[in-house]
């Protein structure tokens, strides 16, 4: 009996997105690759990875923000979870998006991904005033 492969996890990309749609099957495609974000309400940024071998296993996302505050001024824990690998050749987007109000977004965001307590994808990103940005992220 032969060993059981290692799932292989690749980043496919990582940046600001658009046209993502939580409800559809769809990925989110890519508008720029860039780590640096301007805090711009609804921007979409995180990172889109592809696990290889791995249906059925657990991964653990982790989405660890600069400072958000709750209703009650009090700082929100990251945003975590899990999901599950759906086939052996599964794309998968772990990221988020800018809202009301800016100054608590403005910041590093570390995402992170793991797979049997390893992490096996991760980014982190520099979400900015809209002044500092040197780049056009429209187009």
């Amino acid at each position: 009996m032969m060993a059981r492969q290692k799932p292989k996890v690749t980043m496919r990309s990582y940046g600001i997105y658009r046209g993502w749609d939580a409800g559809a099957k769809e990925l989110p495609r890519i508008a720029k690759f860039t780590l640096e974000v301007p805090a711009e309400i609804d921007i979409e940024f995180g990172f889109v990875i592809n696990v290889k071998g791995g249906k059925n296993k657990e991964l653990y996302y982790c989405i660890d923000h600069p400072g958000i505050r709750d209703s009650a001024g009090c700082r929100r824990p990251p945003f975590d979870g899990t999901v599950y690998v759906k086939t052996n050749d599964w794309n998968f987007y772990l990221g988020d998006t800018i809202w009301l109000p800016l100054e608590d977004k403005i910041g590093q965001w570390r995402m992170t991904v793991e797979l049997d307590d390893k992490v096996v994808a991760e980014k982190m990103f520099d979400v900015v005033r809209d002044e500092i940005v040197r780049d056009d992220v429209a187009g």
